[in-house]
């Protein structure tokens, strides 16, 4: 079944039942998702977003998007590694962000504006890789079987982990699954755990139904991932923390339009 080429979005009032969801509490639970945590944005909720370097996280571009069209301020945005009942594995604030200048999160979009909702957090201090192991972003493999680890309203205080969800279908960039998302899944990882090391092969941008079931809707990371890394190496921020007495301010900041005021993961209306 193909995707619709035009899809409406409004944002998901509240959580959608778990079903398989292991939730993740213990060091030992945490084990190979300590690069997981909580993007959390002062005054205005969370997403989910993982390392993928020691100073970068990988989220959704609406996360740091305002009402407005503005960016969210860098630095009213901290990550909270493996967050748990209130205990991070590591926590840091966030320096810069930087997201597609082309991505419009409108409400009637078409599928490839949802292909460029991604967005990376430079942070204002690396988390030693002695200390969490980031994530490879990968292609998806030639199985169909994923796993998605998150965040969500009604399961915000600790990671949700489902196990098993499948790929169901792909056109171009985007990709469908049948994984359980909620709001504040935006960003969530899906994982190809069929190696030693489980690789990040999308994120989650939305939720919708398919033939009256609840599916996710994500991309695919590889080429948008590497253009963004571009983009902060050339200065090329959408948001971007004042500098300190003593640091140089690198770059400059970039305003790109569209955006949501409440994160979390967006439904896609049949």
């Amino acid at each position: 079944m193909m995707l619709r080429a035009v899809i409406a979005l409004v944002l998901l009032a509240g959580p959608v039942a778990g079903q398989g969801l292991d939730r993740l509490t213990t060091r030992e639970d945490l084990r190979g998702f300590e690069a997981v945590g909580r993007v959390d944005v002062a005054g205005g909720g969370f997403c989910t977003g993982a390392l993928i370097a020691p100073d970068l996280v990988l989220t959704a571009g609406h996360c740091v998007l305002r009402d407005d069209g503005s960016p969210v301020p860098a630095e009213t945005i901290t990550f909270r590694a493996g967050l748990s009942d209130g205990v991070a594995l590591a926590e840091a604030t966030v320096r810069r962000t930087v997201v597609d200048p082309a991505f419009r999160p409108l409400e009637v979009a078409p599928m490839d504006m949802l292909a460029l909702d991604v967005a990376l957090l430079e942070l204002a201090q690396p988390i030693p890789t002695a200390q969490i192991s980031p994530f490879v972003v990968a292609e998806p493999g030639p199985g169909d079987e994923v796993s998605v680890v998150s965040y969500a309203a009604g399961r915000e205080e600790a990671l949700s982990w489902q196990p098993v969800c499948h790929a169901l279908h792909r056109q171009g960039a985007l990709l469908a699954f049948d994984c359980d998302v909620a709001a504040g899944s935006s960003g969530a990882p899906v994982l190809d755990r069929s190696h030693y090391r489980a690789k990040i092969v999308s994120i989650i941008s939305a939720g919708s139904t398919m033939e009256g079931q609840p599916i996710a809707i994500g991309m695919q990371l590889p080429g948008r991932v590497a253009a963004l890394k571009s983009a902060l190496r050339s200065g090329q921020a959408t948001s971007e923390a004042p500098a300190v007495e003593g640091e140089r301010k690198v770059g400059k900041r970039i305003t790109v339009g569209g955006g949501a005021g409440d994160t979390g993961a967006r439904f896609i209306t049949p």
